[in-house]
């Protein structure tokens, strides 16, 4: 989808990994140097990617990426 393609695009420069490649499935757990203040540094960075803003609420249950892709979606869609 456009959101995950624009999405590795931001996880590549968060994590400064130009061969990153994130799919719905990717976990925090599975990526290098994910923690949580990389994890606040992540939102911030999508935030601005979409023009979207993200509620404290929704930053904590993010369990994969594919949420994050859903929720990106919804908030686009509004």
């Amino acid at each position: 989808s456009e959101i995950l393609e624009k999405l590795n695009t931001v996880f590549r420069e968060v994590f400064e990994d130009e061969f990153l490649k994130v799919t719905e499935t990717t976990t925090s757990e599975q990526v290098v140097n994910w923690d949580s203040l990389v994890h606040v540094y992540l939102i911030l960075q999508v935030e601005e990617a979409f023009s979207i803003k993200f509620a404290l609420g929704e930053m904590q249950c993010l369990k994969d990426v594919g949420v994050l892709v859903r929720l990106i979606e919804s908030k686009i869609s509004q």
